[in-house]
Order: C-alpha cells, then sequence, then structure tokens
C-alpha cells in the first residue's frame, strides 16, 4: 500500500522559491540579467511552457536611468506571457542543447548587461551566460527577454506614478508606446492590468487613457 502513496508525491506540486506552486519535473526557463549601471541593475525571470511565470527586481538608482522622474519600484511578482512567446523560448532551449553551449562571443564589444539562460526539465538542464553572443538567435533571444523585463519594470512604474505622480504618466505612457513600436518593450500583455486601470479611469488624461487603449489592442495581438 506505499506505492500510491509514493507516485503521488513524485507526481504533487511543489512549491517554488518564488512562491508559484510548479509540478515536478515541468520545464523551467530562467534568465538573470545584471548591468550596475541600469535601474533595476538586476532581475530574475521565470517563464513555464504556458505563459505564466514571476518575476522579480530590485530597485536601485543609478546616475544613467532613462527616468528621471520616479523610478519603479522593487518587483516581486507572478506575471503571465503569452504561450506563443514561450513556446518560441523552449524551442530556442531544445534547439540549443538546453543551453548547454558557449553563448559569449569574446568580442569587444559594448558592454549590454550579462544575461543567463537557463533550462531544466524533462531530458536534463544547462545554461550559458553571454554580453553579445556570435549564435544570432541566442543574442535576439537575449534582446528579446530584455524587451520583455523592460515592459514588466514600466508596468511598475506606472503603477507608482498613478498614485504619486499622476501627471507623469503622460511622457511614461508616450515613451512606453514609442518603444513597443520599435520592440523596447515587449509582451504587452504582461502588463494588462495597469493598462486596463489608466484606459478606464477618468482622472487622468485623455491622451493617457488613449494610450493605454493602443497598448491594450498591441496586448492583444
Amino acid at each position: 500500500m506505499k506505492w500510491p502513496w509514493l507516485f503521488a508525491a513524485i507526481l504533487a506540486p511543489v512549491l517554488t522559491a518564488s512562491g508559484q506552486v510548479e509540478t515536478a519535473g515541468a520545464p523551467v526557463i530562467q534568465v538573470d540579467f545584471s548591468n550596475p549601471d541600469l535601474s533595476p541593475s538586476h532581475w530574475t525571470l521565470i517563464i513555464h511552457s504556458d505563459g505564466s511565470g514571476h518575476f522579480r527586481s530590485e530597485r536601485n538608482v543609478s546616475p544613467s536611468t532613462r527616468s528621471q522622474g520616479i523610478e519603479a519600484p522593487s518587483v516581486d511578482r507572478d506575471v503571465q506571457l503569452s504561450a506563443e512567446f514561450a513556446g518560441r523560448v523552449f524551442q530556442m532551449a531544445q534547439s540549443h542543447r538546453l543551453f548547454q553551449t558557449e553563448c559569449e562571443s569574446h568580442m569587444k564589444v559594448a558592454f549590454q548587461g550579462w544575461k543567463k539562460l537557463s533550462y531544466r526539465g524533462p531530458g536534463g538542464e544547462g545554461s550559458c551566460e553571454f554580453n553579445f553572443s556570435r549564435d544570432k538567435e541566442i543574442q535576439a533571444l537575449g534582446e528579446s527577454l530584455v524587451a520583455v523585463a523592460e515592459t514588466i519594470v514600466e508596468g511598475a512604474r506606472l503603477e507608482t506614478l498613478l498614485q504619486h505622480d499622476p501627471l507623469g504618466l503622460d511622457h511614461e505612457t508616450e515613451y512606453l508606446v514609442e518603444a513597443a513600436g520599435d520592440g523596447r518593450v515587449q509582451q504587452i500583455c504582461a502588463i494588462r492590468g495597469i493598462l486596463e486601470r489608466l484606459a478606464g479611469d477618468d482622472a487622468v488624461m485623455e491622451r493617457v487613457r488613449k494610450r493605454a487603449r493602443i497598448l491594450l489592442a498591441r496586448a492583444e495581438g
């Protein structure tokens, strides 16, 4: 009679460090980013195959930060990316030996920040770290993941501005629309909640509400 209990224990969900429930053996990808010249200087993004995940960053003040207004607070929250995007990330892991490969080019290029890609799940685990990669697919993946993190941080900044500096939403939403257009921010669906609040808040500027609606339309696309 012990075997059913053992079998159930093997399949039982486990609680991750981020507080999410994760089924034992389910694949997961973790992205760690570090650049002391940026704010936040370090963040971690965990992605599951269905697009669910968790993002964590710690607030710091950097003289070279883009925003001259209110800094985004520390972020520690569950996020939802599109299943399509998550599928591409996991497909990339499979086609690159679960990241068990040399990613760094060792070329003399401008410092863009260290990006560590890690996979664990069925078939094994692996990781690689790079500032700039010769592999165009890995380099493009790193840029996309940084753009996703930028989206999440911007969402936290919008929440802070809505509470403490509503007038600052004008500049910030203008930036977001521009950045969404050129790819500097991606996966707008990750900040759907705050955009819906702005779109329906009569207390903020009409152009802020309009931009929020534009961004929400992108999130649906």
